[in-house]
């Protein structure tokens, strides 16, 4: 695409919007800036769009949002009259231009004659899932960038089922983005008249309400945080995104009286000016909240992301100190409380089914197979495990109970089908109370967890490759280790490997089928129970290394991590030369 002649049409379209003038006038000397923002249409994938804000149409702003907008519409007038009547469910969390944002996709929407419904406030994407499946929507729309930099934000669509958008339906929406011929002339309709039409409802707290009553009904053990509210101290933190009034309403619902805000970081701030990364699976992120757990003597931390659908956590160790637990770590207590719990109160386990990520941690598998659950893996993603609850659903042949990612994903509530942290905050704070009861704290909690199903270290190693070179040397990568075959590695015999670009599991001479959609991914299994998956980025200049191991203490694995670790990467330097 001729960026410079993209460029010269946004400078001479008379109604620019203001603010994006006088961005445009300043990046005026700066050809490297006008090239990247101007060369390439923004990449509309399976979840959507996650860019830098700014002028340009590889820039998230109200034209290429306009022209999201205009894809997803003319998508659900193809799908029928039923299609418009349910319209589209529209949420916004609280980045700077994501109620702006909102509003854009409401009036491109509505102008089609299609029903809008938007939320009078800022709301986790959790809410959004919840909101599509509560009022029977055909599709629904989130503004956020999740955990990314302030100066980034995103635009997510969403299908009926609540769950992100599958991919043909994403290619079909691409389609129709790519008969938007300027962005600039795309038509809107004023709000005030889309709700004088009828086409505009805006959503106030009915659904949340709603939504709060359902999550009681998932209340394990209210006599027991009744019992220790008064003791229990919580830490939490949204880090001044959409998380606070709905984790603190649940956490009120769900009986916990010691809840403590962190007070800098409590009000919605596009800016995130206290969190040097609004990333709740980063240290970094628990800052202010372990200075105010140390006042209160708190017994955990909670933090949710912007859009709230990732939750970490923090808990003290026996040194007195907080300890920021891994996405892998946490999904293993929330997923051993909630099945031990289940399974003392007599409930049937038989069918019940767990989903995790082909990445995420084996220790899942282990917990869940002594409780009774068949364990599935999906390719990572959380649209992947809302597909198969979906699917479990349809056939009743299981009954869903958890799913998890390594990335600090949890749902256990089926009636949303994204990750929800809003859930997880209340299961974790149980889960402390639980705890609490016998004198025993979180931490305490996961070395049983350990001793019972053997210590697992995992790690996420990231390989960048920039230049024009980079995607070559991605590609050589992966084909070096499917066209020589791996024996061994750091002197562990390799027992099976997983090609899930051809779908094929090879173990000990036996091929099987893999089902599960095609994806550039290779994971090898090493006899001692060690596993290492690679997997390229897809939007990035990176490979991601995943590594597990499990050993007979955390010493032990760790050490083992790390040696796996280094004999992978030598490995990989001894391909690319």
């Amino acid at each position: 695409m001729d960026w410079l002649n993209e460029y010269q049409k946004w400078l001479a379209f008379e109604d620019l919007d203001t603010e994006l003038r006088v961005i445009l006038e300043k990046m005026k000397e700066n050809e490297r800036s006008l090239q990247e923002s101007f060369s390439n249409h923004l990449a509309f994938g399976t979840g959507g769009m996650r860019a830098e804000m700014g002028p340009g149409i590889n820039r998230l702003n109200i034209y290429t949002i306009r022209r999201a907008s205009e894809g997803l519409g003319r998508y659900i007038i193809g799908q029928g009259g039923s299609a418009k009547r349910r319209g589209v469910v529209i949420a916004y969390d609280s980045r700077n231009r994501s109620a702006a944002f909102a509003l854009e996709a409401v009036k491109t929407i509505g102008k089609q004659g299609i029903s809008v419904y938007l939320f009078n406030k800022l709301m986790p994407t959790p809410l959004l899932s919840y909101a599509v499946r509560y009022l029977n929507a055909f599709s629904g729309i989130v503004i956020t960038a999740s955990h990314n930099p302030p100066e980034y934000n995103g635009y997510k669509v969403y299908g009926e089922d609540g769950g992100q958008l599958p991919p043909e339906a994403a290619d079909k929406i691409i389609a129709h983005m790519n008969e938007v011929e300027n962005e600039l002339t795309v038509q809107v309709e004023d709000a005030d008249q889309l709700l004088n039409e009828g086409l505009l409802t805006y959503i106030d707290d009915e659904v949340i309400t709603n939504y709060l009553t359902e999550l009681q009904q998932l209340q394990l053990n209210r006599n027991l945080v009744e019992q220790v509210s008064d003791a229990l101290q919580i830490v939490y933190t949204p880090l001044h995104g959409a998380g606070n009034q709905p984790v603190c309403q649940a956490l009120a619902s769900f009986g916990f009286t010691r809840v403590n805000v962190v007070p800098e970081q409590e009000l919605p701030d596009g800016n995130f000016p206290t969190a040097t990364s609004p990333n709740p699976e980063e240290s970094a992120a628990f800052e202010l909240a372990i200075t105010l757990g140390r006042q209160v003597n708190a017994d955990i931390l909670l933090a949710t992301d912007p859009d709230a659908d990732r939750l970490g956590i923090a808990i003290p160790n026996p040194e007195g100190e907080y300890h920021v637990l891994t996405g892998n770590q946490i999904g293993a207590l929330l997923l051993n409380y909630l099945l031990s719990q289940k399974k003392l109160k007599g409930l049937d386990l038989e069918n019940g089914i767990v989903f995790k990520t082909i990445v995420t941690s084996e220790l899942g598998r282990r917990i869940a197979t002594f409780y009774g659950c068949e364990v599935k893996d999906t390719l990572t993603g959380f649209k992947y495990i809302s597909e198969q609850i979906q699917a479990v659903e349809e056939s009743r042949e299981y009954q869903f109970q958890f799913g998890y990612e390594e990335s600090n994903g949890y749902l256990f509530g089926a009636f949303v089908r994204e990750k929800d942290a809003v859930q997880a905050a209340v299961l974790a704070a149980e889960m402390a109370a639980y705890y609490k009861a016998q004198n025993k704290t979180v931490y305490d909690g996961l070395q049983e967890i350990y001793e019972q199903f053997g210590f697992y270290e995992e790690s996420l190693y990231s390989l960048t490759l920039k230049g024009q070179d980079g995607a070559e040397k991605i590609t050589s990568l992966m084909a070096g280790f499917r066209n020589t075959p791996l024996k061994e590695l750091a002197g562990i015999a390799v027992q099976a490997v997983e090609d899930y670009q051809v779908s094929v599991r090879e173990a000990s001479g036996v091929t099987t089928e893999i089902i599960l959609p095609k994806s550039n991914v290779l994971k090898y299994f090493l006899e001692d129970e060690s596993w290492f998956c690679l997997r390229p980025s897809g939007t990035e200049p990176k490979i991601k290394l995943y590594i597990g191991v499990r050993a007979d203490s955390s010493l032990t694995g760790q050490v083992r991590l790390k040696t796996v670790q280094n004999a992978l990467v030598e490995r990989i330097n001894q391909i690319l030369g």
